[in-house]
């Protein structure tokens, strides 16, 4: 799609150009479509360098756009992003750098990023990690976060968190309750707990959090106020809560 488009617009360009001459010496006419695409052809066949720089121009401006949209949405959302009482918090609760994801705990690479985020945030004591569950493959998925928000009214949810993170295979109703009760967790509690409207909104805020910040998968992080969607290693994360460090 990107390329169709730049080369659209590089073929526009070029065919007003071509027409400039033209339209210097007479009255406006008809256009040659063939000779106009003959013309555009042999140009790009010349000077295959102007589709490789309007591709990336294009792509430029498109990151550019998508991070003012970002940057707006991070200001107008910063309380429910940062401050929701409903999204659990681990790490330095104090911490100067917020580092806020978005996760499903049937997601390959969460489950795969899980370690690496965990080690960034036990080795730099100045991270507050928010937890934000957005469950987006599935039943077993939307299940899954329901029993972790609930998890959380018994002060378990971070035990919770890991134990559903490194589990392997389905994420039926056994499944997870098997996990919530080798983490110490009241099964009977956590099934009514599971019920509250107050977790359903706390999922569907997550939901339109995560449709205001454009996000189109998990794992998904906002690191100060930068977007990162997808997985990275650890050290770009790192240089991400460095660099929000910085900016204060």
């Amino acid at each position: 799609m990107i390329f169709r488009q730049a080369v659209l617009a590089t073929v526009a360009a070029l065919a007003v150009l071509a027409a400039i001459p033209a339209a210097a010496q007479q009255a406006p006419a008809a256009p040659d479509r063939t000779a106009v695409e003959k013309i555009v052809r042999e140009y790009l066949m010349e000077h295959p360098e102007v589709v490789v720089e309007a591709i990336e121009e294009y792509k430029r401006r498109a990151e550019e756009r998508e991070r003012l949209a970002a940057d707006r949405a991070v200001k107008a959302r910063a309380d429910e992003l940062f401050r929701d009482p409903a999204s659990p918090v681990g790490g330095n609760a104090k911490g100067d750098v917020t580092v806020v994801e978005f996760f499903d705990y049937r997601c390959g690479v969460c489950k795969n990023v899980h370690p690496l985020v965990a080690e960034l945030v036990a080795k730099d004591p100045g991270i507050r990690r928010v937890y934000k569950e957005w469950p987006i493959l599935g039943p077993e998925s939307i299940f899954a976060a329901r029993a972790a928000l609930a998890a959380h009214r018994q002060g378990r949810y971070l035990a919770f968190h890991d134990a559903l993170m490194t589990a392997r295979g389905a994420l039926d109703p056994a499944a997870v309750f098997a996990i919530a009760g080798r983490a110490g967790i009241d099964i009977a509690r956590l099934k009514k707990d599971m019920d509250a409207p107050e977790i359903e909104a706390a999922i569907r805020r997550n939901y339109e959090l995560a449709r205001a910040l454009n996000l189109n998968g998990t794992p998904s992080f906002l690191i100060g106020n930068t977007v990162l969607r997808g997985a990275r290693d650890l050290d770009t994360l790192r240089e991400l809560v460095a660099r929000a460090r910085k900016a204060g």
